[in-house]
């Protein structure tokens, strides 16, 4: 069936901890290749090995040469381009705790522009990926670079136009691809936010004496995951048309909310998006597996998304048509492997995004900051959930299955656990606060099969480099739990006289069902 897109394809993040295992991106490479994408993008900030630069990636699970050569001529047979997304100017936060790069930051994770010396690291970085990869396209990342200019530049060079300095590192990055002989994308957000203060998905008018300075062998790429609209897809792709033509389009397959993914809400974002790609006559189209905060969703949790989309790129949008190419290809019902949704999203919905799996998984049981979104009902809810997860018959899936299935049954009895602790001890209810310690207890134990369901789901998968976070993450609420529970049964038996955390009045921290995605906002107000 013809394509829709002259390029199309994925992007797996392997930058946030979850180092993809080249054996499971081989499996990668054959399953996206079967259903017709034809590119895969390999988002490393700092994760491969660049010679003169032993920082780059240290103890990271950073790729080898040897690993991405292996990986490149894998895809290649098979017609699969393999093609470095990387970063030349922010995302470098891993790199930059470094001593020897720090006087070469500008602020934050952004590097310093106008610097020889990160210029030096840029070519030792060109030189790594025009000696490991044979496509000789690259993404050089510099998105979200939003304080550039206001850190170590802004003392060493004064106020100076941010649009100007942009533009000078990026051609500097630009003479230095070229060198190697490297086409360059770009993702577009930091001309849209500069010239709007701050925002990106505003159809702004760049300016264009700004946009003719954009180096000829620099295509930019408009990313965006958000909406439903197709017509809000129309106007950035016609602003991007207008500033430079031949603009890429990336969407998001959602794996970075949460443990659980959000297929319902990525084929409708895609749906749209694809719709809006036709009509501006967009050719090269990727979608995004990102992996925010730890890269905690197992990629292959979005099958039912990356197949849908590879279908509706060959013009395929017969909901039901879809459906059954999938049951058949796979040995598994589509609504069987959709279930994987519903831990992060309640009923299944797919309007926007939720991630009560993340966010009730580690709320803390005594000072409930995330115990203002629950309604009642959820720790039954998820209950349900792990019984029809532990009844599909999964196959190669099996690993991500388990995982949800063991990650519902902690939910199933924490979700509500310390909005019943908080009720029992504010009420005075001394036969409740009795019972409480047996379910922290069991939560305790279901808390310890989740982190071995999860680490065999990560092995599979990942390197073990980043799991240690996992751990610390994980040992840290196992622990919590067991002190809470010990000073619950304290408490009971009279020789704790109060529990301070239970006895401060409660603020709406949160409200809502939404997305709350950053662990350490969700533990604790306290500095970590």
């Amino acid at each position: 069936m013809e394509k829709t897109f002259r390029h199309f394809g994925t992007m797996v993040d392997c930058s946030r901890n979850a180092v993809m295992r080249p054996e499971a991106l081989r499996r990668w490479i054959d399953l996206t290749g079967d259903l017709g994408y034809d590119s895969l993008m390999l988002y490393t900030e700092d994760t491969y090995e660049v010679p003169g630069e032993p920082r780059f990636g240290y103890m990271r699970g950073r790729y080898t040469q040897k690993e991405l050569r292996e990986l490149d001529a894998y895809a290649r047979e098979r017609g699969v381009e393999l093609i470095p997304c990387v970063q030349t100017l922010a995302h470098l936060n891993a790199l930059v705790r470094w001593p020897e790069y720090r006087e070469h930051v500008d602020t934050g994770d952004i590097l310093l522009a106008g610097d020889e010396r990160v210029y030096t690291l840029i070519e030792h970085i060109f030189a790594a990926l025009a000696e490991t990869f044979t496509s000789r396209t690259v993404n050089i990342g510099m998105d979200e670079a939003h304080l550039i200019g206001r850190g170590r530049y802004y003392d060493l060079h004064g106020d100076e136009d941010r649009f100007a300095i942009l533009l000078a590192h990026l051609n500097r990055v630009a003479e230095i691809g070229k060198k190697y002989g490297f086409s360059l994308l770009m993702w577009s957000d930091m001309f849209f936010r500069l010239a709007t203060g701050g925002e990106y998905y505003r159809a702004e008018t760049i300016d264009p004496a700004v946009a003719a300075q954009i180096p000829e062998n620099v295509t930019l790429i408009y990313w965006d995951y958000y909406s439903r609209d197709p017509e809000h897809y129309r106007r950035m792709l016609a602003a991007h048309g207008e500033m430079k033509p031949g603009a890429w389009f990336a969407g998001g397959l959602w794996t970075w909310a949460g443990f659980a993914p959000h297929n319902g809400f990525s084929l409708g974002a895609t749906k749209a998006a694809f719709a809006a790609c036709r009509d501006q006559g967009v050719q090269d189209v990727f979608l995004t597996l990102w992996g925010d905060d730890g890269g905690v969703c197992s990629r292959f949790a979005l099958l039912p998304a990356l197949y849908a989309a590879a279908r509706m790129a060959q013009g395929v949008t017969d909901e039901a048509v879809i459906r059954k190419g999938f049951a058949e290809k796979f040995g598994i019902s589509w609504e069987d492997f959709m279930l994987l949704d519903l831990p992060g999203t309640p009923n299944g919905a797919a309007e926007r995004v939720v991630n009560a799996d993340k966010y009730l998984f580690y709320n803390d049981p005594f000072t409930g900051l995330m115990d203002s979104t629950l309604s009642g009902g959820e720790g039954e809810a998820y209950g349900a959930c792990a019984a029809r997860l532990e009844a599909v018959q999964a196959g190669e899936w099996t690993p991500v299955f388990a995982c949800a299935a063991a990650l519902c049954r902690v939910l199933e009895t924490k979700a509500e656990l310390g909005l019943r602790t908080y009720n029992a001890y504010t009420s005075g209810d001394r036969e409740t606060l009795a019972d409480l310690p047996a379910l922290y207890r069991e939560t305790e134990k279901r808390l310890e099969a989740f982190i071995s369901a999860f680490r065999a789901q990560w092995d599979g998968e990942n390197k073990p480099q980043g799991f240690e976070v996992q751990e610390i993450r994980l040992g840290g609420l196992l622990l919590r739990l067991k002190s809470c529970r010990e000073r619950l049964e304290a408490y009971h038996a009279g020789t704790l006289d109060s529990i301070p955390e239970l006895e401060e009045t409660r603020l709406p921290e949160y409200s809502g069902h939404g997305a709350y995605g950053h662990w350490q906002r969700l533990v604790s107000v306290n500095t970590i």
